[in-house]
């Protein structure tokens, strides 16, 4: 899901004979417990979501994969063909192909888990996942023990634009729904759908076969500039100029936004914006499906990104919402991102956004009208 935002980092360091994080104010470095020398673990997660770059200023290694294979003595096969949380469910249901860890959102974590497709976490083995996570993600709907996940990052799906080529502020959907220009739709069914049904003034979560044929209705009326059905990558076709506007997550567009302040020859001015209305947000999680190879070593992968330094590097560079208190508290999050009300929205905007929920019964309507919509476009 999802390069980062300029910032100055002063961080003072003890010479390290190996590429290890700096100590925190809360104690030691990260280290890996012995005996995974060797191992290899299996990652399915999302494009361009985790830190994959060393920045030679500091004195740790911010490409945060690498890092981990050096401080463990192991290899991570990390795979980003993680599409959409759809994608993740119907795989998993075929049977895990032999992944330790996936990276599916809030209600696709309630779907695997009550299908029997995700191991039980053992929480003595990462106890800073245990301690950094913030009250306000742990426990959540969709896991209340935290027994099958942790979150690793959050956001919103709202709309991401050129202001050089829209040239107004967008601030409602419909501006996105009216828009003369080419436009593109992110590929997700239940999100999108329920943008229609918030307009429309229906619970966006909604099990009612008239309001999502309604729903339904709306996208198709309004999809005349609808040039992409985008698999999680309408910020390229935003930065490339193909559109002018996208339904997309928000640490995407800040990463193509960060990207065109630091060349040159950019002359967009992109905009990501919640509109009035609101927008759905979600939490992305790690999870070890059923079957995994290496389960040990996948719960001590997760221990690793709830360090309140490795989360801050992840966090900064992605520009996602962080859920790591700790790394909060202890100032280690760019405060330009904590300032950024696109990816920390203040109360009156975080009261209008909307929680995507596992429906069972009702997820073949959904899929129905999603395949409806998708057809009318490519026609």
């Amino acid at each position: 899901m999802r390069i980062r935002l300029l910032m100055t980092v002063c961080l003072v360091l003890a010479a390290l004979a190996a590429p290890v994080f700096a100590q925190d104010a809360a104690g030691d470095a990260w280290s890996c417990p012995d005996g995974f020398q060797g191992q290899t673990l299996n990652v399915l997660n999302w494009t361009t979501y985790i830190s994959p770059e060393d920045d030679p200023d500091t004195a740790f290694n911010e490409n945060l994969i690498q890092n981990f294979e050096q401080l463990c003595g192991v290899t991570v096969q990390y795979d980003e063909g993680l599409e959409s949380t759809e994608f993740a469910i119907a795989l998993l249901r075929r049977g895990n192909p032999g992944y330790d860890i996936a990276v599916p959102s809030d209600y696709g974590v309630s779907t695997l888990a009550a299908e029997g497709l995700l191991e039980p976490l053992d929480h003595a083995s990462m106890p800073n996942a245990v301690a950094n996570v913030s009250p306000s993600f742990a426990g959540l709907w969709y896991d209340p023990e935290n027994t099958y996940s942790f979150p690793y990052m959050w956001g919103t799906i709202a709309i991401g634009y050129d202001r050089a080529k829209v040239n107004a502020d967008v601030t409602s959907w419909n501006d996105l729904f009216s828009y003369d220009g080419p436009v593109a739709w992110l590929e997700d069914r239940r999100n999108v759908m329920g943008v229609a049904l918030t307009l429309l003034g229906f619970d966006p979560n909604t099990e009612n076969p008239d309001e999502i044929n309604q729903a339904r209705d709306f996208l198709i009326a309004n999809s005349d500039n609808v040039v992409s059905i985008a698999q999680d990558d309408g910020q390229e076709l935003l930065a490339r100029g193909d559109v002018d506007m996208t339904i997309e997550y928000n640490g995407d567009i800040f990463q193509k936004a960060t990207e065109c302040e630091e060349n040159p020859d950019c002359t967009a001015d992109f905009v990501y914006t919640i509109p009035e209305e609101g927008a759905p947000r979600w939490v992305d999680n790690l999870v070890i499906p059923v079957g995994a190879p290496n389960k040990a070593l996948a719960e001590v992968f997760i221990d690793y990104l709830y360090d309140p330094q490795v989360a801050a590097v992840n966090a900064n560079y992605i520009q996602y919402g962080s859920p790591n208190q700790a790394a909060i508290d202890q100032g280690l999050i760019d405060q330009a991102l904590l300032d950024n009300p696109g990816i920390y929205p203040p109360p009156e905007v975080e009261a209008r956004l909307f929680e995507t929920y596992d429906l069972p019964d009702s997820q073949i309507l959904y899929d129905d009208a999603w395949e409806e919509v998708k057809l009318a476009i490519s026609r």
